[in-house]
């Protein structure tokens, strides 16, 4: 204890001062460079956790985006055939589309949620013209949801009166079943096919059917996918 108070050697006291002084600031030194990288890393982890969650999150939005893109099934019975095809949506939903890209697909849809609307090119049709009819599909709830809208649960029909002259389903073959998801306020609307006039039956798959009355005869356009039925139908004339 003596010699640390009272350095003892051929240099002065002070020189041996000096030199324990150096000694204890390097090791003062050398603390403080470990305390400041153990701190620094533990920052750099808990920093980079919002990221990982982030990227996760980005991923999760962009398979969710494209498993709700996928289309459904069309019927086409025109001639009697069935042909698949892809809804469309249309312009208005285009908003709402995009700012539900990451939505989930939520329930099946009610029927107190999807409005069904048959749509037709035009209100009356010459001799020559043939009438080309689809369906619109709106989701009228504040939610995303589910539903079959494969060519076998789509269903077109035309009638006058109290009379059924043509449905899409008499010679429908092959039909599909896909399930697809419909954002809340989107409209998908199916590609028209064109009805050629002539009243359909499940036995003239393969014959020649007959024409039905124009000269200003007025028919009605009705759809139903499922057990979901258009609440109204829509009118048009043959000349």
């Amino acid at each position: 204890m003596s010699s640390f108070r009272h350095p003892v050697g051929p240099e002065q006291p002070g020189v041996y001062w000096r030199r324990r002084a150096t000694v204890v600031g390097v090791l003062l030194l050398i603390v403080v460079v470990v305390v400041l990288i153990v701190v620094g890393r533990g920052s750099g982890a808990s920093s980079a956790e919002p990221s990982a969650t982030a990227t996760a999150s980005g991923a999760s939005g962009a398979s969710g985006s494209s498993a709700a893109s996928s289309g459904a099934s069309a019927s086409s019975g025109a001639s009697g055939s069935s042909a698949a095809a892809t809804p469309r949506a249309t312009p208005s939903a285009s908003a709402s589309s995009a700012a539900g890209a990451s939505a989930a697909a939520g329930s099946t849809c009610s029927k107190d949620q999807i409005q069904l609307t048959p749509v037709i090119d035009k209100t009356a049709y010459g001799p020559t013209e043939d009438p080309k009819i689809a369906m619109a599909i709106k989701n009228t709830g504040s939610a995303s949801c589910h539903m079959d809208l494969g060519s076998s649960q789509q269903l077109l029909t035309i009638s006058s009166g109290e009379e059924q002259y043509w449905s899409s389903k008499d010679c429908q073959t092959g039909g599909t079943n896909q399930d697809v998801t419909v954002k809340a306020g989107q409209t998908l609307t199916t590609p028209a096919i064109e009805w050629d006039r002539t009243r359909s039956s499940t036995s003239t798959c393969d014959s020649s059917r007959p024409s039905v009355t124009g000269g200003g005869a007025s028919y009605h356009l009705q759809v139903a996918v499922g057990n979901l039925e258009s609440k109204d139908s829509v009118q048009f004339i043959l000349d």
